[in-house]
C-alpha cells in the first residue's frame, strides 16, 4: 500500500484503491448537483472558488466531473470506431480509418484518456466554463479557441491563472507537456489529486484493461509503461 494518501479518502486495500482510481467503484464521491459527482472536499472547495468568482463576474459551471470507466470506456470505443470526433493538435479532423491500430490510440490519447487513466475517474478534477459569458443555450465544446484571447472563456482562463490556486486547484494540461493536449478548462484539487497520482501504479490500470472490453488489448498492455509514464504522470505540477 502506498504511503501517500489523501487525508479526506480512506482505501481499505490496495485493490479498493485500484478500483477507485481507475473509475470502477465510485464510493468516495458525494453528488454535487444533479449532474456532477465530486469527493467532497473538492466540491468544498469548489463552491469557495465559486463564490469568489461570481463577485468578480465570473459565473463557474462544470462541464463534466467524475466519469465512470464504462463511460470513458463508450467514449473511447466511439472515436476508435470513428463514430465520434478525434482532433488533432490543429483542431483538425483526424481520419481515423486511414490509421493503424496504434496510431488511432495515440490520436485518440491527445484528448481522450485511456479508461482507467482517466483523472477525471477520481472526483477530484473538472471541466468548467463561465456561465455568465455565453447565451443560455450555448453548447461549450471545449475547444482552444473558446479559452484563449478572443473567446468567450478568455477572461476565465486569466481569473483562473490569477485565482485557482488560492482554492488549492491548479491545471494540470495548463501546457502540452508531450502527452495530452493543452487544456485550459480542467481543473483538479491538488490536496488530494496530487497524492492519487503518487499512489497510482501500472498494476492498476493493467489490471482495469485486461478486464475492459477494449480493442487491441494485447497492443495497450505492451505499450502502457509509456502511455502511463507520457499520458498520466507526466503533467504540469501545481504552482
Amino acid at each position: 500500500m502506498s504511503q501517500h494518501r489523501p487525508a479526506s479518502l480512506v482505501f481499505d486495500t490496495p485493490d479498493q484503491l485500484s478500483r477507485w482510481l481507475t473509475g470502477r467503484d465510485d464510493g468516495h464521491l458525494q453528488q454535487f448537483d444533479e449532474k456532477h459527482r465530486l469527493t467532497a472536499a473538492t466540491a468544498q472547495a469548489f463552491v469557495l472558488m465559486q463564490q469568489q468568482a461570481r463577485l468578480d463576474g465570473i459565473e463557474l459551471a462544470l462541464v463534466s466531473s467524475y466519469r465512470s470507466f464504462a463511460q470513458q470506456q463508450r467514449i473511447w470505443l466511439a472515436k476508435y470506431q470513428g463514430q465520434r470526433p478525434v482532433y488533432d493538435q490543429q483542431q483538425q479532423l483526424v481520419a481515423m480509418h486511414s490509421l493503424d491500430a496504434e496510431a488511432k490510440i495515440r490520436a485518440i490519447l491527445l484528448y481522450s484518456a485511456l479508461p482507467g487513466a482517466s483523472r477525471h475517474h477520481w472526483g477530484t478534477d473538472f471541466d468548467l466554463y463561465d456561465k455568465a459569458a455565453v447565451a443560455a443555450d450555448y453548447q461549450v465544446q471545449l475547444l482552444d479557441s473558446e479559452y484563449n484571447s478572443g473567446g468567450p472563456f478568455y477572461p476565465l482562463h486569466l481569473w483562473l491563472e490569477q485565482h485557482a490556486a488560492d482554492f488549492g486547484f491548479f491545471r494540470p494540461y495548463r501546457q502540452d507537456t508531450g502527452g495530452v493536449a493543452q487544456e485550459l478548462w480542467h481543473l483538479s484539487y491538488a490536496p488530494e489529486a496530487s497524492p492519487l497520482l503518487d499512489a497510482f501504479e501500472l498494476w492498476m490500470l493493467q489490471d482495469a484493461i485486461r478486464q475492459s472490453e477494449l480493442p487491441e488489448q494485447e497492443l495497450l498492455l505492451a505499450l502502457l509503461p509509456e502511455l502511463m509514464q507520457r499520458y498520466v504522470k507526466s503533467i504540469c505540477q501545481e504552482s
